[in-house]
């Protein structure tokens, strides 16, 4: 059946579509790369979050614009409300203790110019997302606008323990936040993340601290697959409890001075760094497993396990890089609550491993067998990450430091650092020579 439509009831409907605001929802392109600039402020009986978003990040609208692009600053604001529900407020959570406050009220916003600086402090946003909008006349570019932001929230004290959770990383592809916390007397914490941290605990307490780190080491091992893979060829050619003992705390006490001591600012910070111990790491886990297809033995291997667990801890504090911004004033704290969480995890590793490798040893081939090839496997693996982070270490010209008192300073820390590995060795010799004198004959060999 066909209907016909009069013309001029199409012309009407033609007509009233060209009228149809330009807030119309049309999708665009998502961003590949978005910064943005978070503010939050407890004062009195609300807190201030101030948001600084590119324009361009709030995907699916259609801005009104006039001439050739330029955004229509006069029409705009109905658009910009809806966008800074739709994409900011209903993307941040925030919480007074254990409670998330109330629906947010957007008390201000306007769009800024990109050479505005005013973010550069609280102060200065504040004033300026409270102050003048743009000229109407100004000439634009929507792609180029900054799209500022001042949300409100009841809270029953500016001193209460405040936490956010931000969920910003739809806004592009890549987006990095800046974030920063001014406490009611004007202090100021800062972090900077990509995509979505998780609850942020603005002013943490130790514990709240500790839990986040121990949580954070206990995962990082078990998502670390060379981590994982040194393990596994230490514990390979031991089947009991006792000889496992040394080694694993050697790579333990290792590893806790590395990351520590990088923690406090002892690692290089150059690029090739990096790339270098992700090398060395993949070295270990080659070297240890054809250690294991000659045949180890427990009155060196400890050491050598002290040895690569320097190297695993330069390892492990990449990971803290970027995290040690949530400890708060915890740094000590969430260092070893983080290192506690990495020993959790081992110990969690060794348990599973342990009791399967086992099973393996006496229902499918014998020990012997099933630890060259085991230790073959690992070694094949490990080669090949070896050889592509070799080549990528190989794209980093190294120079030598140039000779003055920083240097002169940096070498005295590092000396400082050899005077405590020294004296861990000499340590740990002195007590795992008194566990070989204490334990009963052939308790302390490999069991192959």
């Amino acid at each position: 059946m066909n209907i016909r439509i009069p013309a001029g009831v199409l012309l009407g409907l033609v007509w009233v579509a060209g009228l149809t605001p330009c807030s119309v929802v049309e999708a665009h392109e998502v961003p590949t790369d978005v910064v943005v600039r978070v503010f939050v402020h407890p004062e009195g009986r609300q807190l201030r979050l101030l948001v600084r978003v590119p324009l361009e990040a709030m995907q699916d609208y259609q801005f009104p614009q006039r001439g050739p692009g330029y955004l229509d600053l006069e029409r705009a604001t109905p658009v910009l409300q809806d966008a800074a529900a739709r994409w900011i407020s209903s993307s941040i959570s925030l919480y007074e203790g254990g409670s998330r406050l109330q629906a947010a009220t957007t008390a201000a916003l306007r769009v800024s110019l990109p050479s505005n600086r005013s973010f550069g402090s609280y102060e200065g946003a504040l004033g300026h997302v409270t102050g003048d909008p743009l000229p109407p006349e100004t000439q634009l570019p929507w792609q180029q606008a900054m799209f500022d932001v001042l949300f409100e929230y009841p809270i029953q004290s500016e001193s209460s323990e405040f936490s956010i959770d931000p969920q910003l990383a739809r806004l592009s592809q890549r987006t990095t936040t800046v974030l920063v916390f001014v406490t009611p007397g004007g202090g100021e914490r800062a972090f900077q993340y990509i995509g979505n941290p998780g609850l942020v605990r603005l002013d943490p307490r130790w514990h709240q601290a500790a839990l986040r780190f121990v949580e954070l080491g206990f995962w990082h091992i078990l998502d670390g697959i060379d981590h994982l893979l040194f393990l596994l060829c230490l514990v390979i050619p031991f089947r009991r409890l006792w000889p496992l003992v040394p080694i694993v705390t050697s790579f333990t006490v290792a590893h806790s001075i590395t990351l520590i001591a990088s923690a406090v600012g002892l690692a290089p910070n150059a690029l090739w760094f990096p790339p270098l111990i992700e090398t060395l790491i993949a070295l270990s886990i080659v070297y240890m497993a054809l250690e294991n297809i000659v045949g180890p033995r427990l009155q060196r291997r400890w050491l050598i396990a002290f040895g690569f667990g320097l190297v695993h801890g330069f390892g492990f504090s990449f990971v803290l890089r970027e995290t040690l911004q949530f400890a708060g004033s915890h740094l000590l704290t969430s260092l070893l609550a983080f290192n506690a969480g990495v020993e959790i995890g081992q110990l969690f590793v060794l348990a599973l491993i342990i009791p399967l490798l086992g099973v393996f040893f006496r229902r499918v081939v014998a020990k012997r067998a099933g630890t060259i090839l085991l230790s073959a496997l690992v070694a094949h693996s490990a080669w090949h990450w070896m050889s592509e982070r070799a080549s990528d270490l190989g794209r980093y010209q190294l120079r030598w430091p140039a000779l003055d008192v920083a240097l002169v300073t940096e070498a005295a820390r590092w000396l400082g650092l050899l005077a405590v590995l020294a004296a861990a060795v000499w340590l740990l010799s002195w007590v795992f020579g008194r566990m070989v004198t204490a334990a009963p004959e052939g308790e302390m060999t490999a069991d192959d």
